[in-house]
């Protein structure tokens, strides 16, 4: 499967839109991982508990929409875009979403 934020594939053509796909992912941070951002935020420095935390869920949201892709037929995804949003200022929760057009190439 080609996802890609383009809005074609280069050397590609699009024969047939599928329609609009999406990927979400609701991922909380635990305790322990706050406490070490906090820290971090008030000493300085990268949280590598968060990143990596937005690494996966990012990564899962992309394989959701890529599954989402699939059962309509697709072999690619275009013009991907990617949203984060924290969910609530004191509960940790982070939401990362994506979506795109699933299209079947030539």
């Amino acid at each position: 499967m080609i996802i890609t934020t383009t809005p074609s594939v280069e050397g590609r053509q699009i024969a047939e839109y599928k329609g609009i796909v999406f990927g979400e992912v609701i991922t909380g941070i635990n305790v322990l991982k706050d406490i070490g951002a906090g820290l971090r935020n008030f000493f300085g420095g990268r949280s590598q508990g968060y990143e990596n935390e937005l690494l996966e869920a990012r990564a899962q949201s992309l394989q959701e929409m890529e599954r989402r892709a699939e059962q309509l037929g697709a072999d690619a995804v275009v013009a991907v875009k990617m949203d984060y949003e924290v969910l609530g200022a004191d509960n940790g929760m982070l939401m990362v979403s994506c979506s795109g057009t699933a299209v079947q190439l030539r």
